[in-house]
């Protein structure tokens, strides 16, 4: 054999060798990049996901005044800290807010809807089984009473975060104080009410107010 072509078979033979331990390399298995891992894991404690199950008993919730609150994601802590700032203060991704068993507000990943605050808000059907969503949105959820629910909260944008008191700037509802708490101790998925003395009258003065709202929103309709 020449030696041309013994050096011509060494070169072929090196070549395969560096092409096989090229592949070998490039399927292996590489190192995770531990700040992606991170991010990843960030991401996945701050996603939100509202469903029915996320909407339970309104007393089981945490009273602040007069409504009450908690956290999706577990950090009640902070959305209490929002909530009883004297000045206000934004409330953490996973706040739930409820006034009434059959609305909520939802504090959703931050930059989800920018204009409302990030706030998601819920028009719920509840019963002895539980809750249903019937509406949910931004800017477009409309309650029982025909209020746009953004509307109303718009004027509490700074510094309440959007959370309506009597003195954060929204218009008065149609509603008192006597009349949601009668709704809240009479929520029906928490088992048996606990009414106080004039719940009955004020629950029926409510249930007035809505036969007459959809009655008029009936004949506007219609007319």
């Amino acid at each position: 054999m020449s030696q041309k072509l013994v050096n011509n078979l060494m070169c072929s033979l090196v070549f395969a060798c560096l092409t096989s331990l090229s592949a070998s390399a490039d399927t292996s298995v590489k190192t995770p990049d531990p700040d992606q891992s991170v991010a990843d894991a960030v991401t996945a404690i701050t996603e939100v996901n509202v469903d029915e199950n996320s909407f339970n008993c309104i007393r089981d919730m945490t009273p602040v005044r007069h409504f009450y609150v908690d956290n999706l994601l577990g950090d009640i802590i902070s959305t209490l800290a929002a909530a009883n700032a004297p000045e206000g203060a934004k409330y953490p991704v996973g706040s739930v807010v409820q006034l009434v068993p059959t609305e909520a507000m939802v504090k959703r990943e931050s930059g989800t809807f920018p204009a409302t605050g990030d706030w998601e808000f819920f028009e719920l059907e509840v019963n002895e089984q539980g809750s249903k969503i019937g509406k949910r949105g931004f800017v477009d959820v409309v309650n029982r009473f025909g209020g746009n629910c953004f509307a109303c909260h718009a004027p509490a944008r700074e510094p309440w975060d959007f959370i309506c008191e009597s003195d954060h700037g929204c218009e008065t509802i149609p509603i008192d104080h006597k009349m949601t708490g009668a709704l809240q101790r009479s929520d029906p998925r928490c088992g048996d009410a606990v009414p106080q003395d004039g719940d009955w009258m004020a629950l029926f003065k409510l249930k007035s107010m809505v036969s007459i709202g959809l009655t008029k929103q009936w004949i506007e309709e219609k007319f």
